[in-house]
């Protein structure tokens, strides 16, 4: 249940803007310093995950990783875009996702 209002949250973020879906994308939102949460989906290469870390190491970014159950089709289903990495680029949206997704058991 939370994961699918977690879903219609990213969803909702996604038509405010305030979303970065993809490698580029979110990765320069990082950069930016405009994003205030990163997201993974459960199906991310480790590959991916390493060099994002990396990068945000060498940068000292310094900002909450999810790495929630959910998949790259589901992202698809409810934003409307095929990501595996995304940002969120608000610190309300953000913080009500993180809730969301944390809330979990």
């Amino acid at each position: 249940m939370e994961k699918n209002k977690a879903l219609s949250m990213l969803g909702l973020a996604r038509r405010a803007g305030k979303l970065s879906m993809g490698h580029d994308a979110a990765l320069s939102a990082l950069m930016d310093k405009k994003a205030s949460l990163l997201i993974f989906t459960s199906d991310t290469s480790e590959r991916l995950r390493r060099e994002i870390g990396i990068t945000m190491e060498k940068k000292s970014i310094d900002l909450p990783v999810l790495i929630p159950d959910i998949t790259i089709s589901e992202i698809h289903y409810s934003c409307g875009y095929k990501a595996g990495i995304i940002t969120v680029n608000d610190e309300n949206f953000s913080k009500k996702i993180i809730s969301l997704l944390q809330d979990r058991s």
